[in-house]
């Protein structure tokens, strides 16, 4: 019996041991020591800041160690894609550096930034467009700019309608 104990005993050891070697047992692994700089990375004004961000998003299991918060309400209360102009992943960045920032303390750091590079999404959408469209479409983006601008403050908690992670 004493011996029966004790390969128990073994066998479950190893069964921790490799478990927490493999992160599947034990408190959660902190986040990488980078997650400030990517989270800089793919908040910036430019579009290969834009590029960047929107690949992780699309695999956002490469990503999992860090613990980014990918939910989005996209354009909160205003309509995603207004006279049919794609604001909606723009949006999503948008709300992903609005709730990746507030998690780490340094919201009113960075606001000014991603609202800018959320008008600098926006300005890319409509650079697609020409005439009179591009016209509206630049008219819109402004206005949903100057709104996260004057009226941006938190991220909305409820209502999240992507909260895929």
């Amino acid at each position: 019996m004493r011996r029966r104990s004790a390969v128990s005993l073994t066998v479950s050891l190893s069964t921790v041991a490799t478990a927490a070697l493999l992160g599947l047992a034990g408190p959660a692994a902190a986040a990488p020591a980078d997650k400030p700089r990517v989270l800089s990375g793919w908040t910036q004004t430019s579009a290969s800041s834009y590029s960047s961000w929107l690949s992780a998003r699309n695999d956002r299991g490469a990503w999992s160690a860090y613990g980014f918060d990918w939910s989005t309400d996209y354009c909160s209360s205003s309509p995603d894609n207004p006279f049919g102009f794609p604001f909606q992943t723009a949006c999503a960045r948008h709300d992903f550096g609005y709730r990746n920032y507030k998690a780490a303390g340094s919201f009113d750091a960075n606001k000014a930034r991603l609202d800018n590079a959320f008008h600098a999404d926006l300005k890319r959408v409509c650079a697609r467009y020409s005439g009179a469209t591009k016209t509206s479409c630049d008219s819109t983006a402004w206005i949903y700019y100057q709104a996260v601008d004057k009226f941006g403050n938190t991220p909305a908690v409820d209502g999240s309608r992507d909260t895929r992670s």
